[in-house]
């Protein structure tokens, strides 16, 4: 977080942000200094200048003391913390240019798109270079005269082989453009912050900007205060965002009474960087201390509730993932994608508790929350991935789904379901199960995994999530056959009996309605998943239909556009919609299309559809028993005393 500049440090930012030379002579003096105070190597010092922020450029430079011997590798990441897929970050790195302190030039050259080499080499090395962002999302940067939205993997070079090393950073410019620093970074005075080591430093995002703050205080189990920051980078006043940072404080105390206590936050402090714009790419990404959350919206003021959903799920990863640690991610690989098979739970029951904490802190009705429920259910009844792939599986295709930027067409809709939506349905039914079967609830369970693994960072496989639930509930056949079952396996629970005793009725969603499949037909995407085509006429399928729908079994898929269905013209996704709405189940639908073999013409035999949604038993006309109204009440209501 920004904190008062003292004199001196104040002095030294001058230095560094009029010459570069003098930035040079000064990082090097303060090291010099450093290091008659303590042993070891001495910390990589970064500066980050923005002379040309109008095209979105930064220019760094990373002084290198004690640099290896013999050549060693420069690199860009291909990875970006709490992302699972590669990113190409490399691409927008140029001008890289390595000296000595003198400013001679080292020999210095590109060996791979994100890799370079550094020739023979005094002692010092100085590595400069421009950076290129123009993306404000969780995991790239952005640079505009606004603000500096800094991921590290998007923004630092970095050298294998230092990960260990210290780290510290000079952000220039801030007086120019009116900027204070956010971020969970070690604040060392004036513009200059610091890391322990690379993978801290990788896991800090970092917002320059005329950010708004609202910031409390929180009492831990013991004892101990937490400072929690909130900064919001968006167009609204100061009166909006305290008002916003009271609906978050609710938040972060129904989290806290899920397990008990806050972490103990490295520093003391935990910040929420949120950055709103209608331009920003819209996303949510957890880190140790804090969390990036964008979103594409033109202000928080009226739109604070639809907001919250956001900060309940990013926040609920400072214990799930980033304490709570699936060991398959740890530590975290930056040269590649990450793979892990346990995201079901470190994102899929994140997901659960991030919509379920927005109905304890009555911030949604059991009505909205009705809908929520219905969405995961559907996700593990109703897709064909679910039905052939276990919960681990999906977990491990996150290499190619979390932002993968990939750009040919796949077969998603058949082949892959979200982790996050498979492992909220697997909490769903969980909890519910502890709750009917044990007397527990699984509030009882994330806190026994995190007493185990993540209060002391000992990072969890599978098995130690099983052992877990056996000892919360003393029963291991229980713990066993439900990871067999419904993690390792695809066999899947009764949620209609299961959401019954909460007095939620599970049922058809469109029950006696004719239904063709759901079709994807945004036209000329052109992105992955997304089939080309050209031209205005009739109704082009974009992507794979779904496996076991009328329009699948009838043979039509991407690529193929639809020109008439029962003799009549279809020119876009509602036509043919209003034409299946007024057939009846089990009527044939006779459909001409086209494709690059020629003209066609198929027989969609309707069905009804098979997606569900939960409904009250109120609304639905059925009486509410007393032993089911406590049911509900004590899985939903706030658990904050």
């Amino acid at each position: 977080m920004n904190k008062p500049a003292n004199d001196s440090f104040i002095a030294f930012k001058k230095q560094i942000t009029l010459m570069k030379k003098l930035l040079l002579f000064a990082a090097v003096s303060f090291f010099a200094t450093a290091a008659i105070a303590q042993q070891g190597p001495r910390p990589i010092f970064y500066s980050i200048s923005f002379p040309n922020a109008v095209h979105h450029e930064a220019e760094i430079v990373m002084l290198v003391p004690q640099a290896p011997d013999g050549n060693f590798k420069v690199r860009m990441s291909r990875s970006s913390a709490g992302r699972y897929a590669t990113h190409e970050f490399g691409k927008n790195v140029y001008n890289v240019k390595a000296t000595d302190t003198k400013g001679k030039a080292i020999p210095i050259k590109q060996i791979e798109g994100d890799v370079y080499e550094v020739g023979p080499h005094p002692e010092t090395v100085k590595i400069s270079y421009t950076l290129f962002a123009n993306l404000t999302d969780g995991t790239y940067a952005s640079v505009d005269l606004s603000h500096a939205h800094l991921n590290m993997p998007a923004t630092f070079m970095w050298i294998p082989g230092l990960e260990k090393r210290a780290i510290q950073f000079a952000f220039n410019d801030l007086d120019k453009y009116g900027w204070r620093v956010a971020t969970q970074l070690k604040f060392d005075g004036g513009n200059v912050y610091s890391a322990p080591d690379m993978q801290y430093m990788m896991d800090s995002p970092t917002e320059l900007s005329n950010y708004k703050i609202s910031s409390w205080d929180v009492v831990n189990s013991d004892g101990k205060t937490e400072k929690i920051n909130l900064t919001v980078h968006s167009d609204d006043n100061q009166a909006v965002v305290d008002n916003f940072s009271k609906m978050v404080q609710k938040m972060v105390l129904e989290e806290k009474a899920v397990f008990g206590e806050l972490p103990a936050y490295d520093y003391g402090e935990y910040t929420f960087l949120d950055d709103v714009n209608s331009t920003v790419s819209g996303d949510g990404m957890e880190h140790r201390n804090s969390t990036c959350i964008v979103q594409t919206i033109d202000k928080v003021e009226g739109n604070e509730v639809r907001l919250l959903g956001t900060f309940s799920h990013e926040y609920f990863h400072s214990w799930n993932v980033k304490r709570i640690r699936p060991k398959s991610l740890e530590p975290f690989n930056f040269e590649h994608a990450n793979m892990s098979s346990e995201l079901w739970f470190a994102e899929g029951f994140t997901q659960y508790y991030g919509e379920l904490l927005l109905v304890r802190s009555g911030f949604q009705g059991v009505d909205q929350y009705t809908g929520t429920l219905a969405g995961l259910i559907n996700s593990v009844l109703n897709k064909p991935a679910s039905k052939n792939y276990p919960p681990t599986q999906m977990s491990r295709y996150s290499v190619f789904a979390d932002a993968g930027v990939s750009i040919d067409p796949n077969n998603n809709n058949n082949i892959f379901n979200s982790y996050y939506f498979y492992g909220g349905a697997t909490a769903v039914a969980l909890d519910l199960r502890l709750r009917s079967e044990f007397n527990l609830t699984l509030d009882d369970y994330m806190r026994t995994v995190w007493l185990n693994r993540g209060k002391v960072m000992k990072p969890y496989t599978i098995p130690d999530l099983q052992a877990d639930l056996a000892q919360v509930t003393k029963n291991p056949k229980f713990a066993a056959d439900f990871f067999n079952k419904y993690i390792y396996g695809v066999e899947k629970n009764d949620y209609e009996a299961l959401l019954a005793k909460a007095g939620l009725l599970l049922r058809k969603a469109a029950p006696g309605k004719a239904w063709a499949g759901p079709l994807s037909v945004a036209q000329n995407r052109g992105r992955s998943g997304a089939a080309r085509t050209t031209g205005a006429e009739g109704l082009p399928i974009q992507a794979s239909t779904v496996m076991g729908t009328p329009v699948y079994k009838a043979g039509l898929d991407a690529g193929d556009i639809i020109l008439k269905a029962d003799g009549k013209d279809v020119t876009d996704a509602k036509s043919f919609t209003d034409i299946v709405a007024s057939k009846n189940i089990g009527d044939k639908l006779v459909v001409n299309y086209k494709n690059r073999t020629g003209d066609h013409e198929t027989t969609i035999t309707l069905e009804e559809s098979p997606n569900l949604e939960v409904v009250t038993f109120e609304k639905a006309g059925k009486a509410l028993t007393k032993e089911q109204e406590t049911f509900r009440n004590n899985w939903l209501s706030s658990k904050v005393k």
